[in-house]
């Protein structure tokens, strides 16, 4: 097995965090390749040392049987996506904020090493979805957590035209519209008032932006059904984004469909511990603050 080595450069901990797992692998002889923007943090020795096996991001990628990213959320899912249809496990180890979709802290991986070589941390499927518009020639958009229609710079409200396997399903009015995985429904959806769906749900979720009318809510639909929108704007431009990133800017009417994509995002979660216990330390589910 050879495992990859990716992280975000930004972030404080990485050189020593990335160092400390080089070395592990390093003098157990296992084989690892690293991302050539990540190995000049650690160091000029270390830099020369390891310099056989620095890669461009996408040829560390290839090469890799398993991807050990260090960073937060958004390094998960920069990752991911350029991880795309190869199925390539992804790890991730939080050097971040919340770090939801990252298993291990730093101070947790030089132990977890020999489990996750020896297969025992399980792989999880996660849903993708596949965007594709005309005001992106040629291109389809990737999306772990979220697609998102929104107005952009404008005060004005659009309205949503929402088509659901050809049949017309409802026009929101608001500030936009976010379609997303179950993976996302704990981000900007569960901001929104969306639901918390586990993974493994065979579902999508469609949550308006501060709509306008009390019967905006959200809506959860087959994870296989076709999501068509048409985005009306008074103003000059409509914003359509994955994961947080702008994909687009384009004059409306903007006519979007979204889909299930026909490739995974495998995880490697930790053997010891449920979805629910990270609802609970990450996003203080269900606590109740009046208690210790």
């Amino acid at each position: 097995m050879t495992i990859g080595i990716v992280g975000n450069p930004d972030k404080a901990g990485l050189s020593a965090a990335v160092t400390g797992l080089v070395t592990r692998l390093d003098g157990m002889g296992v084989p690892f390749v690293i991302d050539r923007k990540v190995l000049p943090l650690l160091g000029a020795p270390a830099a020369g040392r390891w310099e056989r096996a620095a890669r461009d991001l996408q040829a560390c990628i290839e090469d890799s049987d398993l991807l050990i990213a260090f960073g937060g959320d958004g390094t998960m899912l920069g990752v991911a996506r350029e991880i795309g249809a190869r199925e390539i496990p992804l790890l991730g180890v939080n050097l971040g904020k919340l770090g939801f979709l990252a298993e291990l802290n730093p101070d947790e991986l030089d132990s977890a090493i020999p489990e996750i070589l020896a297969g025992k941390f399980p792989v999880e499927d996660r849903t993708v979805l596949e965007a594709t518009t005309p005001a992106l020639p040629g291109g389809k958009i990737m999306a772990i957590n979220d697609v998102v229609i929104d107005k952009s710079h404008s005060p004005r409200l659009i309205d949503l035209e929402t088509y659901i396997d050809g049949a017309y399903a409802a026009t929101y009015r608001g500030d936009g519209l976010i379609v997303s995985t179950p993976t996302g429904s704990t981000a900007y959806a569960l901001s929104n008032g969306g639901p918390i769906v586990t993974p493994g749900s065979d579902v999508l979720g469609i949550t308006p932006i501060s709509p306008h009318t009390l019967g905006g809510r959200p809506l959860i639909i087959p994870e296989w059904s076709v999501i068509r929108i048409i985005a009306y704007s008074p103003s000059d431009e409509v914003m359509v984004s994955a994961d947080g990133k702008v994909e687009v800017l384009a004059a409306p009417p903007v006519e979007i469909t979204i889909r299930r994509a026909a490739h995974t995002i495998r995880l490697l979660r930790r053997p010891d511990q449920t979805y629910f216990d990270v609802l609970r330390a990450k996003l203080l589910w269900v606590q109740d603050a009046r208690k210790g």
